[in-house]
């Protein structure tokens, strides 16, 4: 950044213009013909040998960070404050006023002006500084372009500032060089988008910003006059860094230049002096952890948006490249963050714990069809805030809670799960009305010691007998959470196959200890069906988003598009999706995920739900499951329409053997619902569409079976795992 001049300094400078003065005045008394056909030449010469950064300029600007509307603002990223604006868009008064304070003869030389610098010698020798430079704004802007070229190396742009005749002259061949190509006002554009201004503001979009809070095109003349004023000296005359008296001065100085060039009457730069300065400093947001004030619970999704950034090649070959052209490249980026799904999140995520719980309630919101994520809440603040003593993640963090990564391996999701049990079988033929006389406990081939075994064997058994024991298919079996059922299930098809079933819907296993019975023991991992694995609530509301949207699987995308600081778009903003499921399969599963919303299936199946206000809450055609882990240390609700997936985990991040307690899954139930809502508010109803006969089967029961009275939703746990299988578990996940 340029600082106050030293008097060596001034004197240098004074030499320097003298020395100048004497080599163009020199040049000046060749014979015309020569003169022209010389400096013609010389500035062809130049232009040849012009470095890419004046041929194509590519100086740093910030990227931007919208909302899925493209106006609501949640951050920027920059190394340097600056974004480029045509001259359109940029007052006539601040064209004025910087050609008067800077260059007045800019549209009538050719890139050098003789008699500007013979004028800026006589000033600064009977003034005794540099109230007058020599430089034309083309030479500026020839100098602000090396000095800041990202592709040069440091030595370089420490050279394009040297005070030697050698480099004055070379600025002056380049100037002219740009004069012979370039026009006038493109040249002025340029100069306005890269001049500093002070506090960190480069180009006059970013100062119009910084000082008064407003775009270019509405500067005022007092105002336009103030950021001419301070381009000789940014950050000695910068009213919010510097000396708020001396802008004054400077500001008075372009009034008055610009009156005496007749840009402007005296009337007018008499009645713009008067004005009172008045200032709206604006600092613009820099990264997650600055966005917009009053929606720090952005910053998770802005996080997981740059994380996204960084492994796309179209934005560079290497992590660093891809960070550098986000801090750099002057990208508008329309994310799908949608901010009023997000806000209905954020709300009832708070609304069951509070910011300074130790509990949380992360909550992720998909589109299916598209994977684009439309919300990511957690109570928490995103931020690098200390907390206070023995809390790690509360109420401050950056760590992904919601997505997963990093440390954050995800939270038990109970029975969710049996979803990929229900999928794998109607995959191997099974039809919904599969039956099985589901006992309390169940023994199975799976070999275990101790408490809550029969015979050897881990013994899984229901939560609530009375209510799920029985003759069950996948209808009532999935509505009541039968344990029993789904163990059993899984075992006709092998537990290999939920667990492939997962994966393919995009469930990651992020702990060691479930990556490695993924990998070497999936055929023995009986308990899988029950949630044993940890997930994200964003991967879990994906992998029911693609039953949603009957089979097709689509990568989480966090953005709408991109565009280049060229106006080009970027060829990343398309959903990445595929078909994993066969069709039929999906509207199999999801007519059976009506059951426990309190809904009914096409054929008349449901007959009791674990989460039955959902219907009452949603008000329109709606599925999903909930899930409890053992000693209900979690809970979680997962529910979809057609058009949009919605996963909430209410868990203990930092603690896995703090139970949330069973009385929190009515909270969660309703928030996920209230959150559902929000996102299909204003969408046209769509229903499910039902499964084949075929897949459905023939549901004879062999006997009736009690119906609850409506609406009473009942309490689930996935319980029956053995105490010495869940220390086993529990010491090889951590």
């Amino acid at each position: 950044m340029p600082s106050p001049r030293s008097p060596l300094s001034r004197l240098f400078t004074v030499l320097l213009a003298g020395a100048l003065a004497g080599l163009v005045l020199a040049v000046a008394a060749l014979p015309g013909g020569l003169l022209g056909g010389s400096v013609a030449k010389a500035a062809l010469g130049a232009y040849a040998e012009l470095p890419d950064a004046l041929r194509t300029p590519a100086q740093p600007q910030r990227s931007y960070l919208y909302a899925n509307d493209g106006k609501t603002l949640i951050t920027t990223f920059y190394d340097v404050n600056r974004t480029d604006v045509p001259l359109a868009e940029i007052a006539p008064v601040m064209r004025q006023a910087i050609v008067s304070a800077e260059d007045r003869r800019f549209y009538s030389h050719g890139g050098a002006d003789l008699r500007g610098i013979a004028r800026a010698l006589v000033a600064n020798l009977r003034g005794g500084g540099t109230e007058q430079g020599g430089s034309t704004l083309t030479m500026q802007y020839v100098r602000n372009v090396l000095k800041t070229d990202p592709t040069r190396t440091a030595e370089e742009r420490q050279a394009a500032t040297e005070q030697t005749v050698g480099r004055k002259i070379q600025e002056i061949r380049y100037a002219a060089a740009l004069e012979k190509t370039l026009s006038k006002d493109e040249i002025l554009n340029r100069y306005l988008n890269i001049a500093y201004f002070g506090s960190g503001a480069y180009g006059v979009a970013a100062a119009s910003q910084r000082y008064f809070g407003k775009a270019p095109a509405d500067l005022t003349l007092g105002e336009a006059a103030l950021l001419a004023g301070l381009v000789q000296s940014p950050d000695e005359y910068s009213p919010i860094d510097g000396d708020k008296a001396r802008a004054l001065e400077r500001r008075a100085y372009v009034l008055d230049a610009m009156a005496e060039t007749g840009a402007i009457s005296a009337a007018q730069a008499a009645a713009a002096k008067a004005e009172k300065l008045t200032l709206h400093p604006t600092a613009q947001p820099n990264g997650c952890t600055a966005v917009a004030q009053g929606h720090d619970d952005w910053g998770f999704f802005c996080a997981y948006l740059r994380q996204w950034w960084l492994t796309q090649p179209a934005f560079g070959n290497t992590v660093k490249e891809r960070e550098q052209a986000l801090r750099r490249g002057g990208y508008t980026v329309v994310t799908s963050l949608d901010p009023k799904v997000q806000q209905t999140a954020q709300q009832q995520a708070t609304g069951v714990y509070g910011y300074d719980n130790k509990r949380a309630l992360p909550i992720a919101a998909v589109e299916p069809g598209t994977g684009r994520v439309l919300a990511m809440a957690v109570n928490r603040h995103y931020s690098l805030d200390e907390n206070p003593a023995g809390q790690a993640n509360h109420p401050n963090t950056v760590n992904p809670l919601i997505s997963g990564g990093d440390s954050v391996d995800g939270y038990q999701a109970g029975s969710t799960f049996k979803l990929f049990t229900m999928l794998a079988a109607l995959e191997a033929g099974k039809p919904l009305s599969t039956g099985f006389d589901a006992p309390s406990k169940l023994p199975t081939r799976y070999a275990a010691e101790g408490e809550g075994t029969c015979d050897g064997k881990w013994c899984p058994a229901n939560a609530n007998p009375a209510w799920m024991d029985g003759y069950r298919m996948m209808w009532d079996g999935f509505g009541r959470s039968v344990n029993t059922y789904f163990v059993w299930l899984a075992e006709q098809v092998g537990p290999a196959k939920a667990v492939e079933m997962a994966q393919r819907l995009g469930i990651r296993f992020r702990a060691e200890s479930d990556a490695a019975f993924a990998k070497d023991d999936a055929e023995n991992w009986g308990a899988f069906t029950l949630g044993v694995a940890a997930t994200t609530p964003l991967d879990l509301a994906n992998a029911y988003a693609t039953v949603a949207a009957e089979g097709t699987y689509c990568t989480p995308l966090p953005v709408v598009s991109v565009t280049a600081a060229n106006g080009a778009k970027v060829a990343v903003g398309q959903p990445s999706c595929k078909k994993v499921l066969d069709t039929d399969v999906s509207r199999a599963a999801t007519d059976a995920a009506r059951c426990p919303v309190g809904q009914q299936s096409a054929y008349g199946q449901c007959n009791g739900g674990t989460a039955t206000s959902v219907d009452r809450i949603v008000g329109r055609p709606v599925a999903g499951k909930t899930g409890s882990s053992e000693q209900n240390a979690t809970e979680t609700f997962v529910g979809f329409t057609p058009q949009v997936a919605v996963a909430g985990i209410a868990a203990n991040p930092d603690d896995s053997t703090d139970l949330v307690g069973s009385p929190v899954q009515a909270k969660v139930i309703d928030a996920v619902a209230r959150v559902i809502k929000t996102a299909v508010g204003g969408q046209p109803v769509k229903d499910f569409t039902a499964p084949s006969r075929e897949l459905a089967g023939d549901p004879q029961r062999p006997k009736p079976q009690p119906t609850p009275r409506p609406h009473q939703p009942r309490q689930e746990q996935d319980r029956g795992l053995p105490s010495d299988l869940l220390r086993w578990l529990q010491n090889r996940r951590g």
